[in-house]
């Protein structure tokens, strides 16, 4: 189907500085719970983005010195010539689908306790480490510290060019690393010329810009990823007033303008508390103040939304983190027409939740993300069957419905039966509750799925026993009838039965 040319737009290439991206979708830099530790699904989890038609690709948060350590997290690290093999490997991968390479050069300075490394860790200021409680103090850099930690940055630039990225990010954002800690008076309260008024509370970003645009050349572009507002009024940066002005001193340093708001969980506001392009309201004055490119996120996933976003003068990139997890091909689903296909981000935060549990992440919507190695899983290709054989499925929950979705994909003649008149099992409750409509598209997307199959039949209010299983004759069966709650209080903290009189008992919900 050919692609809607109202869409055309999203598919321009954009220059930003010496490269030009495909297109004008950014996958921007997102924790995984891989990275150094689990390298290969890494990679492929990128690469996988790349062959989905994302124009630019980026590591996640990549510390790049000692006295950046940030374990307990799994982010990727750039420390010694192993480093550089995997990462190396991940630009060949999204290179070979013709997408940019990107890199995100971090130091989490006083935000990490420095567990592994046992560094003292550094900061614009005397403080305690904001990390996990660590009964660890950061001290404040001097002069010497800040030369050292300049030299650093540059000598990641370059073995960055070297190992083949085509852009950069120069990171102070989310609250989370040291040219941010600098810019934000909370943090700072130095009285020499790196503190005090904005203009010397961002010297340390100007130069890194400009040091990172001297190490690469004309090689690589370079990219600011900065927050403008911190969602804290007065006691945090506000957009109406030092964000904004933080952007007019360096609006044309950068070849592009990464902009955000927050710490993560902001920048990331779960779909109960926050609508899709929810950011632009904090980010729409950059465009107004700079002429180079500018990047936003905000959970897009409605091409309609992107392209007003772009025509609107919002945005010239659509960045996206969670949307780019849920579906990889999102891109190239827009520009073949299938925009219907699209397997929408439901903004339930899962994949930060097992971020933050130092494990690889994971995804409601798509069950591949983070397998694309261990289990060679894609989102979109399935194996398909040889033996033309009958799979019965009984319960059509998200759980059912995927797995009837996935045996029709692969050829198999599958019985769905269900035994309400509704579809979806519990996301269909889920769903009705305030602010969580957006939970139905995990039962939505599936449906609409397995409706183009004609080897798939649904059955509804189907309730099903052994006897009825069996008369089916299906070669395979899969229940799918989902999980009831405990009666006897034995939960992650109560680890015994909670003594009860007889015929006492805890009522099911």
């Amino acid at each position: 189907m050919p692609r809607d040319p109202r869409y055309d737009i999203l598919f321009e290439p954009l220059k930003i500085g010496p490269v030009t991206a495909p297109n004008r979708f950014y996958q921007v830099p997102h924790c995984n719970g891989m990275g150094r530790m689990f390298p290969n699904a890494m990679i492929a989890m990128r690469e996988t983005k790349a062959e989905g038609g994302w124009g630019i690709v980026s590591t996640e948060q990549c510390d790049f010195h000692v006295t950046s350590d940030i374990q307990p997290y799994t982010e990727t690290n750039l420390l010694d010539e192993g480093d550089e093999r995997y990462l190396g490997r991940m630009v060949e991968g999204v290179h070979r689908h013709g997408s940019l390479a990107s890199i995100q050069l971090a130091h989490s300075g006083q935000g990490t306790g420095n567990l592994y490394s046992r560094e003292v860790p550094i900061g614009p200021a005397h403080r305690p480490v904001s990390a996990l409680n660590h009964p660890i103090q950061a001290r404040a850099m001097d002069r010497a510290d800040i030369a050292a930690y300049r030299r650093w940055h540059r000598s990641a630039a370059r073995r960055s060019r070297d190992m083949g990225f085509d852009m950069v990010v120069v990171y102070a954002g989310h609250n989370n690393t040291v040219p941010g800690q600098f810019f934000y008076k909370r943090h700072n309260n130095r009285t020499d010329a790196y503190g005090g008024s904005l203009e010397n509370r961002l010297r340390l970003l100007r130069e890194l810009i400009e040091d990172t645009k001297e190490a690469v050349g004309d090689t690589m572009a370079v990219a600011v990823r900065m927050a403008v507002d911190e969602l804290m009024g007065p006691d945090g940066l506000e957009w109406q007033n030092e964000g904004r002005e933080a952007i007019e001193m360096l609006a044309e340093l950068p070849d592009l303008w990464d902009v955000t708001i927050g710490d993560w969980s902001k920048d990331s506001r779960s779909s109960r508390f926050s609508s899709e392009g929810y950011q632009e309201d904090y980010v729409a004055f950059v465009k107004k103040v700079t002429t180079k490119p500018v990047a936003i996120v905000g959970r897009y996933t409605s091409p309609d939304a992107m392209v007003s976003a772009i025509q609107r003068g919002v945005t010239d990139l659509i960045g996206a983190a969670r949307p780019s997890i849920a579906d990889p091909f999102l891109p190239t689903k827009i520009e073949e027409g299938r925009s219907d296909d699209i397997r929408e981000c439901i903004g339930c935060n899962i994949c930060a939740a097992w971020n933050n549990l130092s494990a690889p992440s994971r995804c409601t919507q798509n069950p591949t993300f983070g397998e694309e190695w261990r289990k060679g899983w894609n989102p979109e290709h399935v194996t398909a069957t040889t033996a033309k054989s009958h799979v019965l499925i009984v319960g059509a929950g998200p759980a059912g419905l995927e797995a009837a979705r996935t045996a029709g994909e692969a050829g198999y003649r599958v019985t769905l039966a269900e035994a309400s008149d509704v579809l979806g099992g519990r996301v269909s409750r889920e769903a009705q509750l305030p602010s969580l409509a957006a939970w139905a598209r995990v039962r939505d997307y599936r449906t609409g799925q397995i409706a183009k199959m004609a080897n798939v039949e649904v059955f509804r209010a189907s309730r099903l026993n052994a006897a009825h299983v069996l008369e089916m004759g299906a070669e395979h069966v899969a229940l799918a009838t989902g999980a009831t709650w405990r009666n006897d209080g034995i939960g992650n903290t109560l680890r015994t039965a909670v003594p009860m009189a007889d015929g006492a008992g805890i009522p099911d919900p």
